[in-house]
């Protein structure tokens, strides 16, 4: 475990209230935990997060689904359709930093939760808000799910084969990056609150991260009016650069620049009058020629074993690699070495597993302070040191449903 702690994290002494649930938020929140904020994690008494819903179960109350957006919290139940719940929420924000939040449109504000309404008990809250559509706009009222998203923004479309139909992403890749976009803004605020002691609320949509996703796709439909063909495991910009099928299985193989592509006809394939081929020589020509030249390559790919052309491609430091599965992957010596997989415990004693933060700081990766909590396990523990309820306070709102 590494020798990081709390105090030597970015964000500790930063105090988050997450009234977000599923997905975009989630991450969010969990990556200000992951920088050392203390995550409050506010979750109906009965159900919980919905994603305690989905996924593969892990302990009592906790899945698959879950447990990927929620360590380094401390989940506690409120009832917010509740004048008691609302009230107790908004005690919390008032010795909170940051404020994040997804419900519908409108619904927060119907809770005395929305922003105006808590930068009146506290003046320099961070307050972020994440929908599916621009809140200002004619579809601020509509949900937002990343599927429809997906569709909505053309990533479906640019996504699969040629020939198939458009194709959504393995995952939820809209909800992660309007999580992670969430995340940049809400660090730039407290920067910025440092200099000028003033708060902001900040605004996510779903749809406006769905399309920064599509990137280079995106500005080249604009420039040539109309859409960019798929092209699968295909790169629509690079050649060589995707996918392809050695004598015994698949391979990665990135061919970036025209020098690399030069050694990789010379002293990979033997054919190094491809190199020369004035169709060839550049990446523009190769793109524009790319039915030409893929054929020639599969052939020759084709006729040499997976492992030869990893070692003759990697010998002539050009980027490659093998085409694992998920599981053979995550179970790699690479993965175990990198400390990127951990684990934590289950009330019952047994481990169950979980992904660490991606980065490194100062050379340390950030420890998993916290598991996934347990559904309002640390209810009691917060309200009594942030509010100082008794016992018998808690007693009671538990049997009123409250909490």
């Amino acid at each position: 475990m590494p020798n990081t702690t709390l105090s030597s994290l970015p964000l500790a002494g930063v105090r988050v209230l997450d009234l977000s649930r599923v997905f975009a938020g989630p991450l969010c929140t969990m990556a200000l935990g992951d920088l050392g904020a203390e995550i409050i994690k506010v979750e109906h008494p009965v159900r919980g997060d919905d994603t305690r819903d989905w996924g593969k179960r892990v302990g009592p109350t906790g899945t698959t689904y879950f447990n990927c957006a929620n360590r380094n919290k401390r989940s506690i139940t409120l009832d917010l359709q509740t004048k008691e719940g609302q009230e107790i929420a908004r005690k919390l924000a008032a010795q909170c930093d940051v404020v994040v939040q997804n419900f519908k449109f409108g619904g927060v504000e119907r809770l005395n939760l929305g922003y105006e309404q808590l930068r009146k008990i506290r003046p320099d809250i961070i307050y972020c808000s994440i929908s599916g559509y621009d809140r200002s706009g004619p579809e601020a009222a509509r949900p937002g799910y990343d599927l429809v998203m997906q569709g909505e923004t053309g990533l479906m479309y640019m996504n699969g084969e040629p020939t198939q139909p458009p194709l959504k992403f393995g995952t939820s890749v809209v909800d992660m990056f309007t999580g992670m976009y969430a995340t940049q803004a809400i660090l730039a605020a407290l920067y910025q609150r440092r200099g000028t002691g003033t708060g902001q609320h900040i605004e996510m949509a779903l749809f406006d991260s769905g399309v920064m996703v599509s990137a280079f796709y995106g500005l080249e439909s604009l420039l040539i009016g109309e859409d960019v063909p798929r092209c699968g495991n295909s790169h629509p910009s690079i050649v060589p650069y995707g996918v392809f099928e050695a004598q015994d299985g698949p391979l990665v193989l990135a061919v970036g620049n025209n020098a690399q592509f030069a050694r990789f006809c010379t002293d990979v394939i033997g054919r190094p009058e491809l190199a020369t081929d004035e169709r060839f020589r550049t990446n523009l020509g190769r793109s524009k020629h790319r039915e030409a030249l893929l054929p020639v390559i599969n052939q020759e790919l084709a006729a040499r074993k997976r492992k030869d052309l990893l070692q003759g491609l990697s010998a002539a430091n050009i980027p490659c690699g093998e085409v694992l599965g998920l599981h053979e992957a995550l179970t790699s010596e690479r993965a175990q070495q990198s400390g990127l997989i951990q684990h934590f415990g289950l009330p019952d004693g047994s481990q169950a597993h979980i992904m660490a933060p991606p980065y490194k700081l100062n050379g340390e990766r950030p420890p998993v302070r916290r598991g996934p909590p347990q559904l309002g396990e640390a209810t009691d523990e917060v309200l009594h040191a942030m509010l100082d309820l008794s016992e018998e306070d808690l007693a009671k709102l538990r049997d009123q449903g409250v909490i």
